[in-house]
């Protein structure tokens, strides 16, 4: 028998018993990010898909990883594609005329400054790898965990280096759904706080991690900073592909310039299935039913692709990751809170 005959002769792997694990995880997620508690504090169904994923994947997966490794790998990557593209339909391109030119501008802003500044601290200050840094910089800069697993397979980082980005966005955001009410109730009894409640929506929206955690940040102000803050977030979600296919373009142009060939430019096509599905959910041709069904379907796949990112993370990874990821976090966090509301004072100031 040939080489190539052999090929043709090796059985495909099984991913069902892979693809019922990280389903049994994901279904046990998105039940227990629906207790009261978990929501009014802010934790989604993805930040405990990975949190279960970590526990069960060390302890009881290296028993299962011999039979189940094909479906989690599949989980990981594809059903995290597609988790992306779908995420298009939580978004329309209406969504950007509600929050009217400044809440573009802070969004931009904010993302980019975030980004670049995680890039910069992360590898010339802080000696990090630069993977570790950027995942670290899309999670804090654009939309918490959903951002780092997207731009885990432009940046091809390991399971360990995601899971140490999403603990810091965890973290750091749920701090930020308490620490936000805080500070906007203290600016107003100290009379030192320059926005109103719709404002500082906008100042929420645009500079903390999760939506889960926007939307909890923003229903303990008011009606109409949650309102403001979870359109602005949506507007920095959109702003996900267009981030991507730039990122890529980054990536291609230093890896050329190190070994002097021509750059080659690998547009992530899961950027473009996201931002086609925006384009078609702004048309508003399905029933509202569909769409939200559709939504829970994403939901699905994105807690899969966590449970299984923590099933395939070591916790002794995690730990000699040290403290220099926590200490860009923390970086980045001070720089969203100041820096954030630099950025929204004088972007409303101009325009």
């Amino acid at each position: 028998m040939n080489t190539a005959t052999q090929g043709l002769a090796q059985p495909t792997p099984n991913r069902l018993p892979g693809l019922l694990l990280t389903a049994l995880i994901a279904g046990l997620s998105i039940w227990l990010g629906t207790l009261p508690w978990l929501q009014a504090h802010g934790i989604s169904a993805l930040t405990l898909a990975i949190v279960i994923g970590i526990v069960i994947g060390n302890t009881a997966y290296p028993a299962l990883a011999p039979r189940a490794a094909a479906g989690v790998g599949f989980s990981k990557a594809t059903l995290l594609r597609a988790g992306i593209i779908l995420y298009g339909m939580r978004l329309t391109l209406q969504d950007i005329g509600q929050v009217g030119t400044a809440g573009v501008v802070i969004d931009a802003l904010v993302l980019c400054s975030t980004f670049a500044l995680a890039w910069w601290l992360g590898t010339r200050v802080l000696g990090l790898d630069r993977n570790s840094a950027l995942l670290i910089g899309a999670g804090s800069s654009i939309c918490g965990a959903a951002a780092v697993m997207a731009a885990e397979p432009v940046v091809k980082g390991r399971a360990e280096q995601v899971a140490v980005a999403v603990a810091t966005v965890v973290i750091f955001g749920t701090l930020a759904m308490f620490l936000y009410p805080l500070l906007y109730q203290w600016g107003i009894n100290a009379g030192w706080m320059p926005l109103d409640e719709t404002a500082f929506g906008v100042f929420t929206g645009s500079t903390v991690h999760e939506v889960a955690q926007v939307v909890a940040a923003g229903r303990a102000i008011s009606e109409p900073a949650a309102d403001a803050a979870v359109i602005t977030k949506m507007v920095r979600v959109m702003m996900l592909a267009p981030f991507l296919v730039g990122l890529s373009a980054l990536l291609a142009r230093g890896q050329a310039a190190g070994d002097g060939q021509r750059a080659k430019i690998t547009v992530p096509w899961f950027a473009l299935g996201f931002i086609a599905m925006v384009a078609f959910n702004s048309l508003h041709l399905l029933p509202a039913g569909v769409v939200s069904a559709l939504v829970d379907l994403d939901t699905a796949l994105l807690a899969m692709a966590m449970a299984a990112l923590g099933l395939t993370t070591h916790v002794s990874a995690l730990r000699q990751a040290g403290t220099k990821p926590m200490l860009l976090a923390v970086l980045l966090f001070g720089w969203l809170l100041a820096g954030g509301m630099l950025i929204n004072l004088g972007v409303r100031a101009i325009l």
